[in-house]
């Protein structure tokens, strides 16, 4: 989301780089700004402080 978490949708895992498994809900949303106190689930203390609109680059098949 602009400006905002990345959110997630479907039946996944998510696992940590020392191997914590997270438990989730079938969408959730995963902090982008480092303010969230509820790690590493975005809990909103980004609005108004941090902002990011990245795209992903548009791939052709040659």
């Amino acid at each position: 989301m602009d400006n905002g978490s990345f959110r997630v949708t479907g039946d996944v895992e998510l696992i940590d780089a020392e191997g914590n498994k997270y438990e989730t809900k079938p969408t959730f949303s995963l902090c982008r700004c480092g303010m969230s106190q509820k790690m590493p689930f975005c809990d909103g203390n980004h609005k108004g402080k941090f902002e990011s609109c990245v795209r992903a680059k548009a791939v052709l098949d040659e």
